[in-house]
């Protein structure tokens, strides 16, 4: 236990329990037992970050991988991944860490100063934390976070985002991107398929762009769970509505996994489908994601059509884009190229 450090967002309840503030779940804890997401145990009235800087996994990725299309494109992302979650999905594609625990697979130790260190060796310009869900890193990528600001270095968050307000404003700070997966836009998919609920989400979502940092968002389309033009068209008008009309938005192709391997791949067409229906709801940057080398990757003027960012799978090339302007019509174009 002596490896293991305090955690924050919590406070004592009754007989003995704690309950945890990190995450939307808020669990309370008993004595010996950990919350949902596997990695935060009381012991004797004391709430412990079980995983802290225990890593599963790490990568150089390109930024684009993450996806994040309009924040530091072209550049590489340190990134890293532990292990847990709290959400439960049917469909999730890092399942052999997020439902592992800290005795179930090798974990390696990296501390905040050797993160940051590595980064910056590999010639990375922001620090990811990703893979399985951040939220419940929280301490850790708080203390990396702030050391990797005092460095120019970026930070991302890539989540499900049920985080909790007092979490999100207390990491906020240092933490530059918020890169979240709206799963689904009925409460009805993130009951069944998710263990959890949507609106949380869509909260955490509004306050991080509140805070200032760049958001892009994402949503894996499955067939025939949240693909209807009805539900799509809900979640376009939200976003254009709540977050902004110049918001990236990742629609992306499902592929079976996990325990939903009975599922279809998502059609290319009903992507497709989606992108101009985004288009035509007033979202300027829709994005077609999981589609090998489609024209629908890249970034175009909103204003006049022109090719502003070329993307062939995880690597992009500007074309027309100068000083965040088009170089044909002007146009601003919300990318951020440092931090």
């Amino acid at each position: 236990m002596e490896q293991w450090h305090e955690a924050r967002q919590y406070h004592h309840g009754e007989d003995g329990s704690l309950v945890c503030s990190l995450c939307n779940h808020r669990c309370t804890i008993r004595e010996g037992k950990h919350g949902i997401c596997g990695v935060r145990e009381n012991r004797e009235g004391t709430l412990y970050a079980m995983t802290y800087g225990k890593v599963s996994s790490e990568a150089v990725d390109p930024i684009e991988k993450k996806p994040l299309y309009h924040f530091l494109p072209g550049t590489l992302s340190y990134s890293l991944g532990g292990v847990g979650c709290n959400f439960r999905c049917e469909h999730c594609q890092n399942w052999q860490i997020s439902r592992a625990g800290i005795t179930d697979i090798s974990l390696r130790e990296i501390s905040p100063e050797e993160g940051v260190r590595r980064a910056e060796a590999r010639k990375c310009a922001s620090i990811s934390w990703t893979y399985n869900e951040p939220t419940i890193w929280h301490e850790y990528a708080l203390d990396m976070g702030t050391l990797a600001k005092q460095r120019g270095l970026g930070t991302v968050y890539v989540t499900n985002g049920y985080i909790t307000e007092e979490a999100l404003r207390e990491i906020a700070p240092v933490l530059d991107a918020f890169r979240v997966d709206i799963k689904a836009f009925t409460e009805d998919f993130y009951r069944k398929v998710c263990g959890a609920k949507l609106q949380p989400v869509l909260d955490s979502t509004i306050l991080a762009r509140e805070l200032g940092m760049h958001v892009e968002v994402v949503n894996l389309v499955i067939p025939g769970l949240n693909d209807t033009e009805e539900e799509t068209g809900a979640l376009i008008r939200w976003i254009v509505e709540n977050l902004g009309p110049e918001t990236p938005v990742h629609f992306t192709r499902f592929h079976p996994d996990y325990r939903m391997q009975d599922y279809a791949a998502t059609p290319v067409a009903t992507l497709e489908r989606i992108y101009h229906q985004a288009k035509d709801l007033g979202l300027q940057y829709p994005y077609v994601g999981n589609v090998f080398m489609h024209t629908y990757e890249s970034t175009y003027c909103p204003v006049c059509g022109t090719l502003l960012i070329e993307r062939q799978g995880f690597s992009s090339i500007p074309r027309n884009l100068s000083g965040g302007c088009c170089t044909v019509c002007g146009a601003k174009i919300p990318v951020v190229d440092h931090v």
